[in-house]
């Protein structure tokens, strides 16, 4: 593994710790790491990204401890990638953070809506570096392939062979891209019948591996995979969750955030991660045990920041306290929203949690006074359940309600509302 860190660097992990995260990646995806350097430079090399000295220093490694692939912690640029290899040997594969991320996403999508998006976010990272992949036939052509040197007509097989294969992933690519629109639409579908039910919708977001599927496991007795791995999860599960007043809230668990988030992941789910921007409320869960835990806190932020989810509001569960020898790792952390201490996996503080959410739910109800007649008794039910009842008066045509809703089911109680 390679990483590196520009001395401006605003990087929200130090090149060690985005090191020891990109091992875990490695592993998730089923790759023995078995060396790792790094360098720290004021820019990269335009040609191979990290400095010459550099270079011969991962060769020699490469070479000494038989490794068949490099790991860099960064998006590497098709140039790089291409006088890397070169440099590194055929043998020697050099795959990028975002390489690395993306084949960990088509490994665990399991829905053909996670398989369609991952494969979208493949073919936009590899669509700019086919170049690289014929260059052996372009030595076969006797270096005019492009027709650099020798005019129209003469172009070799590798150029031949590249256009074929640009033409066929942007075929394939504008395919996924409409039946994606067709899943979305049936989602959409499904998102407004299930809003219909009116029941408010709490988005769990958090960094990956934070326990966000435990979690909603032990709240709902649901049964999403878990397992100590990152992305073990990442099409959207929904349960139902009874608080502790009686009342219904819908929890959905989406997929995890990381530093460094490929451009090209956060684009092709936007649909999946349009279930957080829907929602009532975010419930961020964080791994209080993780040493760069404010680190994770900030790049969670960020990417609701890019999905213009930021301004939902939200709060926090310190996930994991059951591994906590002291609470002195929370002395001097402000956080941005309330939160509780809790494990998912002992269930240590879940009733604090869900008072809390319930509380939250509760402020964000809309006050509203509506005369419903008798004979609307579905809308006195729907009233109950779904909002919260100051006062009642009963009058000769029909019940009178002080209280509040929710801001969606307002709409349904407009033609009885009275000042």
């Amino acid at each position: 593994m390679v990483g590196a860190e520009t001395h401006d660097s605003e990087a929200l992990l130090p090149v060690e710790e985005s090191l020891e995260e990109l091992a875990r990646l490695a592993d998730t995806a089923g790759i023995d790491v078995v060396g790792q350097t790094y360098q720290r430079f004021d820019k990269p090399n335009s040609a191979t990204y990290i400095g010459s000295g550099k270079v011969e220093e991962v060769k020699l490694l490469v070479e000494e401890l038989d490794a068949d692939v490099v790991l860099f912690d960064d998006e590497l640029s098709p140039r790089h990638q291409r006088e890397l290899e070169a440099l590194f040997g055929e043998d020697v594969k050099v795959i990028d953070r975002t390489a690395l991320i993306l084949d960990i996403f088509a490994q665990h999508a399991q829905t053909r809506e996670g398989k369609l998006q991952v494969e979208l976010a493949q073919l936009e990272y590899r669509l700019p570096r086919l170049t690289r992949m014929w260059t052996h036939l372009a030595r076969q052509a006797g270096g005019r392939a492009g027709g650099a040197t020798g005019g129209v007509g003469l172009r070799g097989p590798g150029e031949t062979q590249l256009e074929t294969d640009r033409r066929e992933i942007g075929r394939r690519m504008a395919q996924i891209r409409e039946d994606l629109e067709a899943v979305r639409a049936h989602r959409e579908r499904h998102r407004s019948k299930r809003q219909q039910t009116e029941l408010q919708v709490v988005a769990i977001v958090g960094y990956t591996n934070a326990g966000k599927s435990t979690l909603l496991n032990k709240l709902s007795g649901a049964d999403v995979l878990t397992a100590d791995m990152l992305f073990a999860t990442l099409d959207p599960t929904t349960r139902k969750v009874n608080m502790p007043g009686g009342r219904e809230l819908l929890f959905t668990d989406t997929v995890g955030f990381i530093q460094k988030l490929p451009t090209q992941i956060v684009a092709a789910f936007r649909a999946t991660l349009e279930e957080i921007g829907d929602a009532d409320l975010l419930l961020h869960v964080v791994d209080i045990t993780h040493p760069q835990a404010l680190a994770q806190i900030d790049a969670v932020e960020d990417t609701l920041a890019e999905l213009e989810a930021d301004h939902l509001p939200m709060v926090i569960a310190l996930n994991k306290a059951d591994l906590l020898k002291t609470t002195d790792v929370l002395d001097g952390i402000e956080l941005a929203a309330p939160s509780v201490l809790v494990s998912a996996r002992t269930g240590k503080g879940l009733d604090e949690l869900l008072i809390l959410i319930e509380a939250t739910m509760v402020r964000l109800l809309q006050p509203i006074q509506a005369l419903i007649p008798y004979e609307r008794g579905d809308l006195l039910s729907l009233f109950y359940e779904r909002g919260q009842v100051d006062q009642e008066e009963h009058t000769g045509e029909g019940v009178r309600l002080f209280g509040r809703l929710p801001a969606r089911l307002i709409p349904a109680f407009e033609a009885f509302r009275v000042q």
